[in-house]
């Protein structure tokens, strides 16, 4: 098992990584589902060997569901590597409207804890 960091994976790898997160033992023909609504060129030629990528870097754990089909799962490892990524994220960038929301709730408060 090799240790690897985010920035290792490619953005394709951190989506399957994301899409499993969000899945409960996702198969390979779910996450295919998933990221076609949003990604071009999902085949099985790309898909399965990033799954397999995944796998060999720890972040993944692949078992059977039954003889013909796998699922997949975050490992702790994974999971660790998904809360470090977005933690950096929410560092690098906020929108505008975010701090906007921000102001009006802090203004919200201020006048009403003086009234």
């Amino acid at each position: 098992m090799v240790h690897t960091k985010s920035f290792e994976l490619t953005g394709f790898q951190r989506d399957l990584l994301y899409v499993i997160a969000g899945s409960d033992q996702p198969s390979g023909q779910t996450i295919q589902q998933q990221l076609e609504s949003h990604i071009d060129n999902v085949n099985h030629g790309r898909l399965y060997p990033n799954l397999d990528a995944l796998v060999e870097h720890g972040l993944v754990e692949k078992g059977a569901k039954d003889r013909r089909t796998n699922y997949y799962e975050v490992t702790p490892s994974g999971e660790q590597l998904l809360a470090r990524r977005r933690k950096w994220e929410n560092k690098q960038f906020s929108f505008p409207h975010d701090s906007e929301h921000r102001d009006a709730d802090l203004a919200s408060q201020a006048s009403s804890s003086s009234n």
